[in-house]
């Protein structure tokens, strides 16, 4: 399942962006601000989503049973994909509905400086669950590139903290110079227009979650060194003379779902080959602590290219 960091630093970032809906909240009541109201519904939208993931974590948690022998690891990739969907239905579409508005509507903001304020402190309180996010994910990633990272990571309670709150600051520095351009040069719509970039952000951001989530619901494979190792457990074994196949499936973040096909040796007991399979199956699980089922076919090589021709 998720791990207790990625807990640590969704709860970080429900605490952070909760005080800082009340605050942009309060601000766009007051100054009438086309902005500063879509960055209170994208704080909002974000409470919403952590908590969706930190039941999402629940859930995945519980143990198999007859309804559900594999688990309920998935129901993790199904919340954070309900979350990509909550951030562009709402986050992003509340933001465009707004500031088209207020571009064809302007309005004159009041006590412009009061949203100044909120939007710095928002800053200083989002770069500290962001930094946390970030952090994490670079701990995780290791050498790995950015992008590489994201689209290799089984784990999407992370990198959706990640993504929300990347798009968060860069919303709270849209929305600062939107309201400073319609002030300074005195150009009312750039709220409105400030509003829009906010919620084309909040779009793309739901549309790069939704596709890596979606990716993880059909389900995604092992990482390939796992699988290389897998195979060369079995190259130059003395009772094995092909591995015709080895495929695996992800269920949650920890949890593997690993299938071998393999060509014993024709003069093998069966007895013999129950034995090597079950050494097989133990010591995969000690090197892959991660891989929680093990299904194990013996099967020619002729007999298995034979079956895959009629699939």
């Amino acid at each position: 399942m998720a791990g207790h960091s990625s807990k640590k630093v969704i709860l970080a970032a429900l605490i952070g962006n909760f005080l800082i809906f009340v605050s942009k909240l309060a601000a766009a009541i007051y100054t009438s601000s086309s902005a500063m109201f879509s960055e209170a519904v994208h704080s909002i939208v974000d409470c919403g989503n952590q908590v969706l993931l930190l039941y999402g974590i629940k859930k995945a948690d519980r143990k198999p049973d007859k309804d559900h022998p594999f688990g309920y690891g998935k129901e993790l990739y199904f919340w954070s994909f309900c979350v990509a969907m909550i951030i562009f239905a709402v986050g992003a579409g509340v933001s465009l509905y707004e500031g088209f508005h207020k571009i064809y509507e302007p309005a004159e903001i009041t006590s412009i400086h009061i949203n100044y304020i909120v939007l710095i402190v928002a800053i200083c309180f989002e770069a500290y669950p962001w930094k946390m996010a970030y952090d994490e994910f670079n701990r995780r990633r290791g050498d790995t590139g950015m992008v590489e990272a994201v689209h290799e990571s089984k784990d999407p309670s992370l990198f959706a903290i990640l993504f929300e709150d990347t798009a968060a600051m860069l919303g709270l520095f849209a929305a600062l110079i939107g309201l400073f351009v319609g002030d300074y040069f005195n150009i009312p719509e750039a709220d409105g227009i400030a509003s829009v970039v906010i919620g084309l952000i909040l779009a793309s951001t739901a549309a790069v979650l939704a596709f890596e989530c979606k990716s993880l619901l059909i389900g995604e494979a092992a990482d390939p060194a796992l699988i290389d190792s897998i195979s060369d457990l079995f190259e130059g074994h003395p009772s094995v003379d092909n591995i015709n196949e080895v495929l695996t499936m992800h269920f949650s973040p920890n949890d593997i779902l690993l299938n071998l096909s393999l060509d014993f040796k024709n003069n093998l007991p069966a007895g013999q080959v129950e034995s090597i399979i079950t050494e097989t199956e133990r010591d995969i699980k000690q090197r892959h602590p991660q891989i929680k089922r093990i299904f194990i076919e013996a099967q020619s090589q002729r007999g298995h290219l034979v079956n895959a021709k009629m699939d």
